[in-house]
């Protein structure tokens, strides 16, 4: 028997194809239950890597997140530290500018308080050798003259200061109203000339004029016009070398007036052009302090002409090269001559008059009664406001001089209290003060004065009001 090695085994050849099928299905089946717990643990073992995987990932943006946030904190702290810095480099040059300025105005101070210690220890001690020259005269020797009008010059310079002082303290405070009205230039300036004559005559100052002949109206207080134009003349004389020149010229420049001070004096250094104005600023100068002044002149030159609308200039090219000073106002057009403000007046002939001088400083009353006495008037002196009052009704005075600043009843209520009688009413009051503002002035014309006049009087002054109250009692009346 022929058998080949391919031909099926007896169990395999007795089993058809139909008995073969279920058992490869269950080797099948084992297979694949073989394989099953195969890939449950390769997915099993891919599980936690993939996890991981993604667990790296969560956690690198956090961890990028985290970072992003700690660079954008200490972005914001380093900003904060920058801006804190620069405040603090702000604030440290802010307090070294406002020390500097501190011990520059503490400088400033005491060399004002130097200076004006000076400026008033100067007068005096002429005056009090004029007074031991006086107290050393025979009787019926005459007085000299240059005694007397050496006195007159230092008294005049003391009561200057005392101006000056008060008025740039109510400067500074905004106290000082003018008495505008339309005012004539030209006379104005001529009027300063002649208050600083004397001044320039003693230092051989020649004075060159450039005025127009035409006059140029501005609308301004003509009393404060001429303080700014006498300050600044005595300021070109002051600082100009004797023998030296000062020019004053003033034109029409379109709607302006410009008027010039011009001296070839001592000039401005270029350290101090800026300051000048400013209070209590001025140029070194040497120990002697010969040339005087307070600085504060010129502050009250630039506030005086601000006021008027107008503006001040400094020019000056250095030390040794003179100086010039430009105001500027604004300029009036067409004037009324009756409305162009008086500039002065002459003198009247003097009429004997009854006065009652209420005073209770005694040597100033005593001094002030024997003036008027020298001029022909009768003088009845009270000490305080109710002797005052008392002795009106006995003296039935023409004038009343009366002091403000009284023991008991004050100078207002005595006033008041006199324009009550029936007999006040051709009395003519005058205050004597101290008190110079504006207020002071109102207050005085609204008590019942009608005359305010600030000490140190003016004797001149004084004895124009009274002979004007006189002429006016015996000038005719009209129906």
């Amino acid at each position: 028997m022929v058998s080949s090695k391919d031909e099926p085994s007896d169990p395999e050849r007795r089993q058809g194809p139909r008995d073969r099928v279920p058992k490869e299905r269950e080797a099948a089946s084992d297979r694949c239950d073989e394989a099953l717990p195969e890939g449950e643990e390769a997915l099993r073992a891919r599980e936690p890597v993939a996890s991981d995987r993604a667990g790296n990932a969560g956690l690198r943006e956090d961890q990028q997140r985290a970072q992003t946030e700690r660079i954008a904190a200490v972005e914001s702290q380093n900003s904060e530290l920058r801006q804190a810095n620069e405040h603090l480099i702000l604030a440290t040059i802010e307090a070294q500018e406002l020390r500097e300025a501190a011990l520059t105005a503490r400088r400033m101070q005491d060399e004002f308080l130097a200076m004006l210690a000076h400026e008033l220890r100067n007068p005096l001690g002429p005056i009090r050798n004029a007074v031991e020259i006086l107290e050393r005269l025979d009787d019926g020797q005459p007085l000299p003259r240059p005694t007397l009008d050496m006195i007159r010059r230092q008294v005049q310079h003391m009561a200057r200061l005392l101006d000056d002082l008060l008025d740039v303290s109510r400067l500074t405070q905004g106290k000082v109203t003018l008495q505008r009205r339309p005012t004539e230039v030209i006379e104005v300036i001529k009027q300063s000339i002649e208050a600083t004559d004397d001044l320039m005559k003693e230092r051989s100052q020649q004075l060159t004029l450039d005025l127009p002949a035409s006059p140029l109206h501005v609308d301004g207080d003509a009393t404060r016009l001429a303080q700014v134009f006498t300050n600044l003349l005595q300021n070109a004389s002051k600082y100009t070398q004797p023998g030296g020149s000062i020019s004053v010229r003033a034109h029409r420049n379109g709607a302006s007036v410009v008027i010039r001070f011009i001296d070839n004096g001592a000039g401005i250094s270029t350290q101090a052009l800026p300051h000048v104005f400013e209070l209590f600023a001025q140029d070194e100068r040497a120990l002697a302090r010969s040339q005087g002044g307070l600085g504060i002149g010129l502050t009250i030159v630039r506030r005086m002409v601000e006021l008027h609308g107008g503006t001040v200039e400094v020019f000056s090219n250095g030390r040794g090269q003179g100086s010039e000073f430009a105001v500027t106002l604004p300029r009036l057009e067409h004037q009324d001559p009756a409305e162009i403000a008086p500039h002065g007046g002459n003198f009247l002939a003097p009429v004997p008059a009854h006065i009652l001088l209420i005073e209770d400083n005694v040597d100033a009353g005593e001094v002030l009664a024997d003036l008027l006495r020298l001029s022909g008037h009768e003088v009845a002196i009270a000490l305080d406001g109710q002797a005052g009052l008392d002795l009106f009704d006995r003296f039935n005075p023409r004038v009343v001089l009366c002091d403000i600043g009284l023991p008991g009843l004050n100078g207002y209520e005595v006033a008041i209290r006199m324009r009550e009688r029936q007999s006040t009413k051709r009395t003519v009051l005058v205050a004597l003060t101290g008190y110079g503002s504006t207020e002071d002035r109102q207050r005085a014309i609204a008590a019942g004065f009608d005359h305010h006049v600030v000490k140190p009087v003016d004797p001149d002054a004084l004895l124009q009001i009274i002979d004007s109250a006189m002429a006016a009692e015996d000038r005719p009346t009209t129906s």
